[in-house]
């Protein structure tokens, strides 16, 4: 695959998760999709659509919302290299609204794409089977964090989660992050009041956890924030022998998360 490829994000999860030779990865040099930009809080599949494409998101972040809520609230988030509808190939129907949650850049790729190429390698189905199950994963760990931890701790472990799966795809490396959210996003997707959601964050500060200027999040003690978050990336399914580089560890005492 060349350097510089705009579906390389895709190549770095799907390798995440399963080993692929070249050839398994060349596969996404023949995709056909249209690129789609969209603005923040923009919606860009209802609740009760049916859908032929899938979305694959190449920048910025997209939720998964509950139609029928009232304040928006959150129930996924998605991240560059994921695919925000994969269970679409099996279940055309939307349920929930798909939502960006700032400017985002998507391509819009036909289903039949992604059935030749698990047609054509066994090991690209495995991974698209375990894309699905990982979210599946994620799903249930969310489940977690709004049932048995406490406002501080879910804001906590959020911010853990999405670091590590941006890390996943080749971003943040030096864990800067750029990121749309508010404090209003960061409510829905922890299910607390807008001011609670900024409560927590000064909380965090005040434990030397974090530092919010701006539009700038920092992460001044990852070690601490994972344990107060009691964060184990195993739910997230990187496999043994994902490049290590790529990945936060317990010594990296800093990072930088750039929240609007």
């Amino acid at each position: 695959m060349q350097a510089g490829f705009a579906f390389s994000k895709l190549a770095d999860r799907l390798t995440s998760l399963v080993e692929l030779t070249t050839d398994d990865l060349d596969l996404l040099a023949d995709m056909p999709s249209s690129i789609a930009h969209f603005g923040t809080h923009q919606t860009i599949l209802r609740h009760g659509d049916e859908a032929t494409h899938c979305c694959l998101l190449l920048q910025g972040y997209l939720s998964w919302q509950n139609h029928e809520s009232a304040d928006g609230q959150i129930t996924a988030i998605c991240v560059p290299g994921d695919i925000a509808n994969l269970h679409t190939l099996h279940r055309p129907r939307i349920e929930g609204n798909l939502i960006a949650l700032g400017p985002a850049i998507v391509a819009l790729v036909p289903h039949r794409f992604f059935r030749e190429v698990a047609a054509r390698s066994p090991a690209m189905s495995q991974a698209m089977l375990l894309m699905l199950l990982a979210e599946h994963a994620i799903q249930r760990n969310w489940t977690v964090n709004l049932g048995s931890r406490d406002a501080l701790t879910r804001v906590a472990h959020l911010l853990c989660e999405i670091t590590v799966r941006l890390q996943i795809v080749g971003l943040a490396r030096d864990l800067r992050l750029s990121s749309p959210f508010t404090q209003s996003d960061l409510a829905a997707a922890c299910s607390i009041s807008p001011v609670h959601a900024n409560r927590t964050i000064q909380e965090l500060r005040r434990a030397n956890l974090l530092q919010w200027q701006g539009r700038t999040l920092t992460i001044t003690d990852w070690p601490g924030l994972v344990r107060l978050a009691g964060f184990d990336p195993a739910y997230l399914s990187i496999r043994s022998g994902t490049d290590d580089a790529r990945l936060p560890h317990a010594n990296s005492m800093t990072a930088d998360v750039a929240v609007a």
